[in-house]
């Protein structure tokens, strides 16, 4: 995390649990020549516009109040919602999404694969429980947690 993700994270946070939301990820990237502060947020229900444009204002005004500026050059930001496909960044989150279609990225292959879309089915001591289908077969794989380096949400086709 960013030193301004982590200055500016204790403001934000608060201010969107006010606002009945929750953060999935707070971004502070450069894109071409501007700055981009991504706050990713949602409800239990799903997040609308009406939503992000009340946030987006809330956070405005504050961000702009604290003093020293933690931003060294001006930035755009966004507030959005997190999308079909949202990212797991949390054990917190991964175990959220028992019972859903993940997508998972390896730090190195499990089963052979570099990466598998399944169902959750499970979360304990040092594995995940993924149920893929692998052609016409469906199999129950367990998924070492030390060798996910990404975790979504995934829409199954």
């Amino acid at each position: 995390m960013s030193a301004i993700i982590e200055k500016v994270k204790p403001i934000i946070d608060p201010l969107v649990e006010e606002m009945g939301c929750f953060i999935v990820d707070i971004e502070y990237v450069k894109e071409g020549k501007d700055w981009f502060l991504r706050i990713y947020a949602d409800k239990e229900g799903g997040i609308d516009l009406n939503d992000c444009a009340a946030i987006s204002e809330k956070l405005s005004e504050s961000l702009d109040q604290i003093h020293p500026d933690p931003f060294p050059d001006a930035y755009f930001l966004e507030v959005s919602s997190p999308g079909a496909e949202r990212p797991l960044k949390t054990e917190a989150d991964i175990q959220a999404a028992v019972g859903e279609y993940v997508h998972f990225d390896y730090y190195f292959p499990q089963h052979g694969e570099k990466q598998h879309e399944g169902t959750l089915l499970e979360v304990n001591g040092e594995h995940y429980l993924l149920e893929v289908r692998i052609k016409t077969a469906t199999r129950k794989l367990e998924i070492e947690k030390k060798a996910v380096s990404k975790a979504r949400l995934a829409i199954k086709f």
